[in-house]
């Protein structure tokens, strides 16, 4: 099982934070890295795997602030940790 999230990326931050608006079911993610060359995306892939201890994937959004991301986990679970984040 695996649960597609909708997120909206942040950049430029002074150090990467994940929140999760449980009414929209939206990941708001926060980086460092500014959207060149595949920088950001490569930040929110590591920083994603490490918090969900899981593979990650980019769906579709690549160039967008809006993207949508794969979790290779069972949907309520990574709303269970979601939940406990905030």
């Amino acid at each position: 099982m695996e649960a597609i999230m909708n997120a909206l990326i942040r950049t430029g931050k002074k150090k990467f934070g994940l929140s999760f608006d449980s009414e929209n079911e939206l990941l708001i993610i926060e980086i460092t890295e500014n959207p060149e060359k595949g920088k950001a995306n490569k930040e929110i892939i590591k920083e994603l795997k490490k918090f969900f201890k899981s593979e990650i994937e980019l769906v579709s959004g690549l160039k967008s602030k809006k993207k949508r991301i794969k979790i290779s986990l069972p949907k309520q679970e990574v709303l269970n940790l979601l939940n406990n984040t905030n």
